[in-house]
């Protein structure tokens, strides 16, 4: 995330067509269930320019549009933030989780108008692969399609990362590597997002989940994150005349631990700046601070 983010979110409150910016006290620790934010906190915010956030997303390098991956809601408000975005700079690309890098040709194939839709949902895998309705995603597709903006398939294969989370990177075939960055470069040095990880895990295994297979839990989730971070690193290095919108879940984007600092690491040097927005998480989120006094990061985007 941007060095100089301060420990304040904007939360951004979509109604009757009309956008408001209401700037709040944040951050939590957590990632817990989708719910809306409370009457409370929107009425305590105070508003801010709706053209002065717009303006501050499109001067970003690479935004990030933290999703919970069911919610329609959330992809209605990627698709209008995408297309307000795509007027102020038309060079544009769209990064996605819900994509895996194997199928990147099948990607490139429907934006050229070589095969359809459909075609691409098939090929891709994607029922199988990401499980979440494919018309959440298919406008999004379509904008892209309509635009010719360069879309990037950032996951890792579904297999390569089930490997890892059984076996940790001994178990990974030869051929897995091609899809995934060098093992120099899978960093699980972060305290914090190991607590935060380690928290979640034991919620979903009520406590039971031996320390071996919490570190591949871990790393497997590391790895999906140094993944991403390669791909959108990359095109950034490759592209420097492109913002690039990242679509994927809040896990991966919160406090900068996933994603973004891990694309910020590879592009050291380089000036680039990147903004971070979640699309209504849940109030826990709005109220709880990191250990280190790090926003969570620097938008919330609910729906009234």
């Amino acid at each position: 995330m941007r060095t100089e983010q301060s420990v304040q979110t904007a939360v951004c409150v979509w109604s009757l067509g009309l956008l408001l910016f209401l700037a709040v006290p944040t951050n939590a620790q957590r990632v817990l269930s989708p719910q809306l934010v409370s009457e409370e906190i929107v009425s305590a915010a105070q508003p801010c320019d709706v053209q002065a956030v717009l303006q501050d997303l499109s001067q970003a390098d690479v935004v990030y549009l933290g999703e919970t991956h069911d919610s329609a809601a959330d992809h209605e408000a990627q698709l209008q933030i995408i297309q307000s975005l795509h007027e102020q700079n038309p060079r544009m690309a769209i990064a996605l989780e819900m994509f895996q890098r194997p199928y990147q040709l099948v990607l490139d194939q429907y934006l050229a108008g070589e095969i359809s839709a459909e075609e691409l949902r098939q090929q891709s895998e994607f029922d199988q692969r990401w499980g979440f309705s494919w018309g959440y995603y298919e406008p999004i597709l379509e904008f892209a399609q309509a635009n010719g903006l360069p879309v990037i398939a950032l996951n890792t294969p579904t297999e390569v990362t089930r490997r890892v989370a059984d076996k940790g990177l001994g178990g990974l075939l030869e051929s897995d590597r091609q899809w995934i960055p060098p093992e120099s470069e899978i960093r699980t040095d972060n305290d914090q997002y190991r607590q935060m990880l380690q928290e979640v895990f034991a919620g979903v295994h009520h406590g039971h989940g031996n320390g071996g297979s919490f570190d591949n839990f871990f790393l497997a989730q590391v790895l999906w994150d140094e993944t991403m971070a390669e791909g959108v690193a990359d095109f950034v290095a490759e592209n420097p005349d492109h913002q690039v919108v990242v679509l994927a879940g809040r896990g991966h984007i919160v406090y900068g631990y996933g994603i973004p600092d891990r694309v910020a690491r590879r592009l050291a040097g380089a000036e680039f700046s990147q903004r971070s927005l979640l699309l209504h998480p849940p109030e826990d989120l709005v109220n709880e601070d990191s250990a280190e006094g790090v926003a969570i990061a620097d938008y919330f985007w609910f729906l009234e």
